[in-house]
C-alpha cells in the first residue's frame, strides 16, 4: 500500500472550498470535505487517474463533485503526493504545482 501525503497547498484548497460552501450550507461543506479526503486517501490503495496537464502529474476526478485532485507518484510509486485540489470551474495554475 502506498503512503498519501497532502501538500499544504492541497489542504489550503480544501479549506477554502469548505469555508465558501459553509457560508450557505455547513452540512454540505462537511460532506464535500469528507469526500475530497476519502478520494485522495483512496489513492493509497489504487492510484487511478489520468496523466495531468503538467508533466509528471496525474489527475483524479472526484465522483459526483466538480473537483480534480492533482497528484504525483514518488520514487518506486510508494508515495502519492497530493499537490492541489481544484474546482473544475476555476482557472488552472499558470506555472506549476508546488512540490
Amino acid at each position: 500500500m502506498k503512503r498519501v501525503q497532502w501538500s499544504d497547498a492541497a489542504l489550503d484548497d480544501i479549506e477554502s472550498q469548505v469555508v465558501y460552501i459553509a457560508r450557505d450550507n455547513p452540512v454540505a461543506a462537511r460532506r464535500v470535505s469528507q469526500r475530497l479526503r476519502e478520494t485522495g486517501n483512496a489513492l493509497a490503495l489504487f492510484a487511478t487517474g489520468h496523466p495531468g496537464r503538467i508533466n509528471g502529474t496525474y489527475e483524479k476526478s472526484v465522483t459526483r463533485l466538480p473537483y480534480i485532485i492533482v497528484y504525483t507518484l514518488g520514487d518506486n510509486a510508494t508515495t502519492v503526493t497530493i499537490l492541489q485540489v481544484i474546482h473544475t470551474s476555476r482557472d488552472w495554475p499558470q506555472v506549476g504545482y508546488p512540490e
